[in-house]
């Protein structure tokens, strides 16, 4: 079993973290509100850290192409993020929440089934 397949766990947290973020700066009460999430201004580190695990994220998704137990779930994590951007990209505001809801929802549930299916092969 590979060490990639360990990492499946902490992106659940980060996907969990992710859907928080979302609904703070894109949620009900501040579509409601009326107010551009892009002037709310989120905080240095905040911002830094989000982009590093999204760019870690990325990076790791594409590592599991290289390995054969987790390259069906690789290539489906790597569909829903291009899928999901190009929805979000050509949608607006109010609809922007849904869909990253949607689009964690399933990413999360393709890493609670890489993580079973690692249990299973330990």
């Amino acid at each position: 079993m590979s060490a990639l397949l360990l990492l499946a766990p902490i992106f659940m947290l980060f996907e969990v973290g992710q859907l928080y973020l979302s609904e703070r700066y894109l949620g009900v009460k501040q579509i409601a509100r009326g107010t551009d999430p892009r002037a709310l201004g989120l905080g240095e580190f905040t911002a830094f850290c989000w982009s590093a695990g999204l760019i870690l994220y990325g990076l790791w998704m594409l590592a599991l192409l290289t390995i054969s137990f987790g390259r069906v779930h690789g290539l489906c994590l790597l569909g829903i993020l291009g899928l999901g951007y190009s929805v979000r990209r050509n949608c607006r505001l109010s609809w922007v929440l849904v869909v990253l809801t949607l689009e964690g929802a399933i990413r999360i549930g393709l890493l609670v089934s890489l993580c079973a299916l690692a249990w299973r092969k330990l």
